[in-house]
């Protein structure tokens, strides 16, 4: 698949997904570890998206001030999405710095006043997951939902096939797709810009992608189908905030579900 290495999931509920899991390596829990994270992310400027309300609405910030016992983020562009993050008892923190993905829960807000400008302050969180973008999370993919992503692919007359591929699983990271039939030219190291995928309810995303490994399996029919993992290249931010909204998403769901089945 895509990326075969586990890591941890942004699940809809965190803290129960992610304590005492297969990820617990990942976990970073002491002030010190944490601060270090925290500051890191505030000489790199980086973005942070801050998921709420059940992840139904989103607030772009970065880090203004990491002291010993609490974190000040800047206002987001938006005074409505503002005062509802002011309101959130619990918002889910994500960030990419240099290919290293990051995640954290904050427990509220409180407005302050930074450098003459209105701000949030929060506690330190309790932990934060650090993992490299190898190990992102792989979610497999809805069969009730099927993905698909387009892949245009050149051919020697100079024209595009285009490659409408089943998605099998996704993350962060890349995908796990369909490969073509072999006349096609798709080999590993190939390089596909201008991909297109459709995430339901969450938005398109359209990246490069990269050939990294082909294989073969056999469905349970007998049938044999050759698969391929590929992994984004350069993928814009606003993009892999996307699909990590996507994920968060459909890991929603299914624990809904597994709730009402109980």
């Amino acid at each position: 698949m895509a990326n075969a290495t586990p890591a941890p999931p942004p699940a809809a509920q965190p803290p129960a997904i992610l304590e005492g899991s297969e990820y617990d390596q990942f976990m970073l829990r002491t002030a010190a570890e944490i601060l270090v994270v925290m500051r890191g992310l505030y000489n790199h400027g980086s973005q942070i998206t801050a998921f709420f309300n059940k992840d139904s609405d989103m607030l772009i910030t970065a880090l203004a001030v990491v002291a010993d016992d609490h974190l000040i983020f800047d206002f987001g562009p938006s005074s409505e999405m503002n005062r509802k993050a002011l309101l959130a008892p619990k918002l889910f923190c994500v960030t990419t710095p240099e290919k290293v993905q990051v995640q954290f829960i904050l427990r509220g807000f409180t407005q302050v006043e930074q450098d003459g400008r209105p701000a949030f302050r929060a506690a330190l969180p309790a932990e934060v997951l650090r993992i490299q973008r190898r190990e992102y999370y792989r979610l497999t993919t809805p069969i009730a939902r099927p993905l698909t992503c387009m892949v245009p692919i050149p051919l020697p007359d100079g024209s595009l096939h285009g490659h409408k591929a089943n998605v099998f699983d996704i993350s962060g990271g890349g995908l796990g797709i369909s490969a073509p039939a072999e006349s096609i030219p798709f080999g590993t190291d190939s390089v596909f810009p201008d991909c297109h995928l459709v995430l339901p309810e969450v938005g398109s995303v359209t990246g490069t992608l990269k050939v990294k490994s082909l294989f073969d399996i056999t469905l349970r029919s007998g049938a044999r189908t050759r698969r391929a993992g590929c992994e984004f290249v350069k993928l814009p931010g606003p993009m892999t905030t996307l699909i990590q909204r996507y994920i968060i998403k459909v890991e929603r769901e299914r624990k809904a579900r597994e709730t009402w089945n109980r």
